[in-house]
């Protein structure tokens, strides 16, 4: 039964920045359970390479996704390849610090272009390959990444990415409830502290992090894997429109210190 549950067996993915970091833990975990997974980056090389580790179920698409052109671009791509889409992640992101006096807007557009717009965007124009592949016995699914960043107040100064998560977190609901009658389904997850490229502050003080977890514990590769499984598969499907926070329990803190 349990098989059954989070089998993913048959099943056509796409996850965006998933060559390396949450989007690579993601890629993996869902071709481990069976499906086809294409995966897209800004990188080609990056994006051929991890494609290569992950074996043949992997395909590397790779585009920038911070502009239309980009995402129409991936499109072609993705519709040479395949007439329906079961599973859509959108994981590709950006973060930009700097102090209140000194933002640029910059750091503005760059991070909520690709954090929120491109997601939007990408929903609209994946969606007949999603509605190809839906059906009441086995919805479709698009899971957005956004982070805690979004649910609650950290205390460094990137204010363009907590508000991009924090409105993902929004649209999220908002495209959840319009795309239920197509037997989509729309959910969110929101990490915590995860080592990679993105967060150099649990990249590189893994174990100082660690002990400011109430699970005293940074998150490996199969806790992101097992939460997205776990909304991709049979297992999810009665799950819309939640933003599920994959942090150790750190979203419960009433201060942060990262």
């Amino acid at each position: 039964m349990a098989d059954a549950l989070f089998s993913l067996e048959g099943r056509v993915a796409l996850v965006t920045g998933g060559s390396r970091g949450i989007g690579r833990m993601i890629a993996k975990g869902f071709i481990d359970r069976g499906a086809r997974v294409y995966i897209t980056s800004r990188k080609a090389e990056a994006c051929a390479a991890t494609a290569d580790a992950l074996g043949p179920a992997c395909i590397p698409l790779p585009q920038d996704l911070s502009t239309l052109a980009g995402i129409d671009r991936l499109l072609e791509d993705l519709r040479a390849a395949e007439p329906c889409l079961d599973i859509l992640v959108n994981n590709a992101g950006a973060v930009w610090g700097a102090s209140f006096e000194q933002f640029p807007e910059s750091g503005w557009d760059k991070v909520l272009d690709l954090n929120l717009k491109s997601p939007f965007f990408l929903v609209k124009k994946l969606l007949p390959m999603l509605q190809a592949a839906s059906s009441s016995e086995r919805p479709a699914k698009v899971i957005n990444i956004a982070s805690i960043d979004g649910m609650t107040l950290p205390p460094n100064e990137t204010y363009s990415y907590q508000a991009a998560k924090s409105a993902l977190i929004f649209v999220t609901r908002s495209l959840a409830a319009r795309l239920a009658r197509d037997q989509i389904i729309v959910n969110a997850i929101a990490p915590g502290p995860f080592v990679s490229e993105m967060n150099r502050v649990a990249r590189d003080n893994c174990e100082a992090l660690a002990q400011q977890v109430p699970l005293g514990r940074i998150g490996c590769d199969d806790d992101m894997a097992a939460a997205a499984i776990y909304l991709a598969s049979r297992a999810g499907d009665f799950v819309v429109g939640a933003t599920l926070p994959v942090d150790g329990g750190v979203a419960l803190a009433t201060t942060r210190t990262f």
